[in-house]
């Protein structure tokens, strides 16, 4: 073969080449847009119309169908949706949490904002496990656990309510460590957080 029809056959395999990728990439764009798992990844080509499923991209929309989000293995992180009811729903339509939503003890995405739904799911609580290191909360309520308040305040924001807590004396802890109470936890803003809860009691009020 001369250098120039090597060169040549060089040139045509390139341009074959150039052509095959741009059908592939074609082909994927195509797929993307009704795959909410690649919508995900392109948050530049998300048009918000009226009929866009809510997610942090559009967060003012009002249809959420939570089984589109649980049928593509692990494809969502808690920064894809829009609120932590929305993940919650997630993990309640797929217990199997594909996605890892869950924070601990059937409870996705604590650190997102409101509306809320913290109401454990079951099968899923089910499964949790207190390591040696967790601190000691209703979901490892022993006694001879150290307790962190600061495990509490972690997400700055309404993450826990007084059913997260193993008595009262432990959410009083975390009213007296924090007092602007980010937890809601005194509702009846008497500086006595969760009365209800089981004793050790610390009735003590804290200064609000």
């Amino acid at each position: 073969m001369s250098r120039r029809s090597g060169s040549r056959a060089i040139r045509r395999g390139a341009l074959v080449l150039a052509v095959v990728a741009v059908v592939l990439g074609v082909v994927m764009w195509v797929r993307g847009g009704s795959d909410p798992a690649a919508r995900a990844q392109r948050p530049d080509r998300e048009l918000c119309t009226p009929g866009t499923p809510r997610s942090v991209l559009c967060p003012n929309n009002k249809g959420f169908e939570a089984k589109e989000y649980a049928t593509h293995g692990d494809a969502f992180d808690c920064i894809n949706f829009a609120t932590q009811a929305d993940a919650q729903a997630v993990l309640r339509a797929d217990p199997g949490d594909p996605n890892r939503l869950d924070g601990g003890g059937g409870v996705a995405c604590r650190g997102l904002p409101e509306p809320r739904d913290t109401e454990p799911v079951p099968q899923v609580a089910q499964r949790f496990t207190c390591a040696a290191g967790d601190t000691r909360s209703a979901l490892c309520p022993q006694p001879e656990r150290a307790f962190n308040a600061r495990y509490f305040l972690r997400y700055g924001n309404d993450a826990y309510d007084c059913p997260d807590f193993a008595s009262q004396a432990d959410a009083q802890a975390v009213l007296r460590f924090a007092p602007a109470d980010p937890n809601r936890l005194d509702g009846e803003g008497k500086g006595i957080a969760c009365p209800d809860l089981p004793g050790p009691k610390d009735v003590k009020p804290v200064r609000r």
